[in-house]
Formats: C-alpha cells, structure tokens, sequence
C-alpha cells in the first residue's frame, strides 16, 4: 500500500509522512491510486457537506470550496495560474512557455484564471446544494484524478528529470487502463445518468485541453497537469448544475 500513501501525500494536504524518498518505481505505481484519493476526497466532501445542511447556502457553498482547496493544498490552482500566464506570455513558443511556468511569480492573467475558476466552482457548488445534487461531490474529484492518470498514460512528459519524468516512465500502462474503466464504472453507479453526463464533459474537456498542450508543447507538464485538472473540475461541476 506504500503507492497508495504516497499518492495521498502527494495529492493532499493531509498530514501524511512517509519515511525516505520513494523509488521512482513506487512513483509511478503511486499514479494507480490517484482515482482512489480522488473517491477518498469526494466521500470526505460529501461528509462534510452533510454535516452542514441547514446552513446559509451562500456559507455552505464558500466553506465547502473553502474545504476542497485546503484538502488539496492549492496544488492544483497553482498548476493552474502558472500554466495561465506561461500560456499568453509564451506567444506560442514552446521554451519561453516552459521558461515562463518555471518562474514562481504570478502575473494578473494567472490571478485572473484562478479568481474565474474559483469563482465558477462556487456557483457550481451553490447550484448543486440548492438542486441537492450531493452525489456530485464524490465523483468530481474522482473523475479528476481519474483524468490525471489518463493524462500520463496517453502523453508526453516535457521535462526531463524530476518527479514528472518518474511517474510517466514507471507507470504500470495496463493497470492503468484498467483502473480507468473501473473508475468510469464506479461513477455510473454512485451517480446514474449525472455519471454519465460528468464523464462525457470529463471526456470531452480532456481532449481539448491535451490537444492545446500537444500543439504547444508537443505533451504535458506537472502545471499543465494541474490546470487540466481543475478546468475539468469546474467544466463537470458546471455542466451537472445546469442540468
């Protein structure tokens, strides 16, 4: 279970300490388990937004984005803003973009991307709660650490070394394809015909955004990663509140 606890470290913000750098072979088994935090993320969201049922909806809805951002440690968002500025102040070229996402500052176009984003994940959220749509809080995060995976079995890592270059070159490929059905399959369950329409915009959001990111940079970056995932996010979270 060593993969498992080092994806939650990675992935989360909880307090998770494992003892010694992993191998780069249990990094990319760790990748196995990123739908697995992802159900995790959903069931604890789903929990708490139970617990505060009665509450203002314009309370519940900003504490429970306020939860789904500590619980990841903003990992995402900050994929996020750097890809956001890497992407308008790379004028289409491939080395200044990653020079640029490289570069820990943020310009206004990331504060933009991340105040958008934010800004459409709480509406969602306060769509959902009114509409008692709950169920979607366990299969978003799911689904988009189920995206994460399909992201490394079907593309390119840029950089080379690191952490990235890792989880892609020791990902378990087969298990991995398997692992993405099983997740597709666990969301039509918990959630029916909302499953179903979350995965297709998942579907259809990915394909997009790995395109944009082969054309660019001919593959993926852990901020492109980043960003994929939370655009995914707020595109399923948006599309189940309409309807």
């Amino acid at each position: 279970m060593l993969p498992f606890w080092i994806a939650l470290q990675f992935l989360s913000s909880l307090p998770i300490r494992l003892p010694g750098m992993p191998t780069p072979e249990q990094l990319g088994r760790s990748l196995l388990f990123y739908p697995l935090v992802g159900l995790l993320f959903g069931i604890i969201l789903w929990t708490f937004n139970w617990l505060m049922l009665g509450a203002p909806l314009l309370l519940h809805a900003a504490l429970l984005l306020t939860a789904w951002v500590l619980l990841s440690g903003a990992l995402h968002l900050d994929g996020l803003a750097d890809s956001a500025d890497a992407w308008l102040g790379g004028f289409g070229d491939r080395e200044r973009t990653l020079t640029i996402m490289k570069d820990p500052r943020s310009g206004p176009i990331a504060v933009v991307a991340l105040v958008l984003v934010l800004l459409l994940k709480f509406c969602a959220l306060l769509a959902l709660i009114e509409q008692s749509h709950a169920l979607a809080l366990i299969i978003v995060p799911l689904i988009g650490r189920t995206a994460l995976l399909g992201l490394f079995l079907t593309t390119p890592y840029v950089r080379a070394g690191g952490l990235g270059q890792a989880l892609a070159d020791h990902l378990p490929r087969s298990a991995g394809k398997q692992i993405m059905v099983a997740s597709a399959v666990v969301c039509v369950l918990i959630a029916g015909f909302g499953g179903v329409l979350a995965l297709a915009l998942a579907a259809a959001m990915f394909v997009w955004l790995r395109q944009m990111m082969l054309r660019r940079l001919g593959g993926t970056t852990g901020d492109t990663a980043g960003a994929l995932l939370e655009l995914l996010e707020v595109a399923v979270l948006v599309g189940l509140a309409f309807f």
